[in-house]
């Protein structure tokens, strides 16, 4: 039975029962009301182990919790979800990079995952001493993901590249197993390095039609260099028992944005250089008319967040409904939130996860290998 991979997210820059902004340009809206304390952001990560969730999604930037940090010590609070890390490559020497996730696999029983996060802000990478531009910083993406891949591998490197140098670069203790690399990115420069170094493709929550022209691209560019890839999607979620109950949610966010918070949001997102974010911004242009931009698709959360700014918003089973269009394109991962991200993490896991197994979509992590009968609910470990 082929079993969809569902991933939650780690509110780092904290949570709210409103939308919590920042990134890509977008001002910071606060820690909301929960600050991101490693009680709180246990309790979510306990949730979504027992829930069914296989991983979390830990954000960078300099509007967040360090992610690195943050999900090591975040992981003695469960037993088996996994820590999407999403890390800059720029910033560390590839090398200590290997080696740290290296660390990592061992200290928490080989748990993580890794989300290469390029940086589309160039003012923010200045701000850490990252003074390249946007193209070059993908070729010295491409040059640390060779680096890190050959050392996992136990090889020794040997590099002098355009813009990273390793010479006789080992590990004494490769990964066991090897972390995942998950990686986006829309521009061509993106996909030219997705395509030769990621093994799980993300793109953020665009309509079906859109993925699947991407997914095109990827495949087309992964078979030039020999390889496949695995594809996720970085949505928002709003389920509820009824469809006008979900929606009534998605209203009372859209009236907790303030205007002025809004147009500051949209003009900062404008100059941004991230491809995706451009396509983000065209879902919605800025205005909060139509926002409904597929059905249960929905743009609204993109007027004040940087980067993933849709949400799939219904029912349980309109929600099963568009997982399941999704995944006929090929789209395996799902990396979800919402706000707040405890309470939403039980909507979906008690409502939709259920309902995708009934339709042999979804297994239970903890139940890998044992045919359910019915849905398969939440079990505690």
């Amino acid at each position: 039975m082929s079993s969809l991979t569902f991933h939650w997210f780690l509110p780092t820059s904290g949570d709210s029962r409103d939308v919590v902004g920042g990134g890509h340009g977008a001002p910071d809206t606060g820690t909301g009301r929960r600050p991101p304390t490693v009680a709180y952001l246990g309790q979510i990560a306990r949730a979504a182990e027992d829930l069914g969730f296989l991983g979390a999604l830990t954000p960078t930037g300099a509007w967040c919790e360090d992610a690195w940090l943050t999900t090591a010590m975040v992981s003695q609070a469960t037993e088996r979800l996994k820590f999407l890390v999403a890390f800059r490559p720029g910033f560390v020497s590839p090398t200590l990079a290997a080696q740290m996730a290296s660390t990592y696999q061992r200290q928490t029983g080989g748990r993580l995952l890794l989300n290469v996060v390029t940086g589309g802000e160039s003012s923010e990478q200045r701000a850490y001493g990252d003074f390249l531009d946007k193209d070059a910083r993908y070729r010295r993406t491409g040059e640390f993901l060779h680096v890190v891949r050959e050392l996992w591998r136990g090889g020794t490197v040997d590099l002098d590249g355009e813009h990273l140098r390793v010479e006789q670069a080992r590990l004494t203790r490769v990964p066991d197993p090897v972390p995942e690399v998950y990686f986006g990115g829309s521009s061509p420069a993106a996909i030219e390095v997705a395509a030769r170094h990621a093994d799980v493709y993300l793109t953020w929550g665009e309509p079906p039609a859109q993925v699947a022209g991407k997914i095109a691209r990827l495949r087309e560019a992964a078979a030039r260099a020999g390889r496949t890839l695995r594809f996720g999607i970085r949505l928002h979620v709003i389920a509820r028992d009824t469809a006008a109950d979900a929606w009534a949610e998605a209203h009372r966010l859209l009236d907790g944005f303030d205007p002025a918070t809004v147009r500051e949001a949209q003009a900062n997102l404008a100059r941004s250089e991230s491809e995706g974010q451009r396509r983000m911004l065209a879902l919605h242009g800025g205005s909060r008319d139509d926002l409904e931009i597929h059905p249960n698709l929905w743009a609204g959360i993109g007027l004040v967040r940087g980067g993933a700014g849709t949400a799939l918003v219904g029912d349980h089973d309109e929600i099963a409904d568009r997982i399941a269009e999704y995944h006929a394109l090929g789209i395996d991962e799902f990396v979800l939130s919402g706000y707040p991200h405890l309470e939403e993490a039980y909507w979906f896991g008690e409502g939709v996860l259920p309902r995708l197994a009934a339709r042999g979509l979804w297994r239970h992590p903890a139940r890998a290998g044992v045919e359910a009968d019915g849905p398969v609910l939440p079990v505690a470990v």
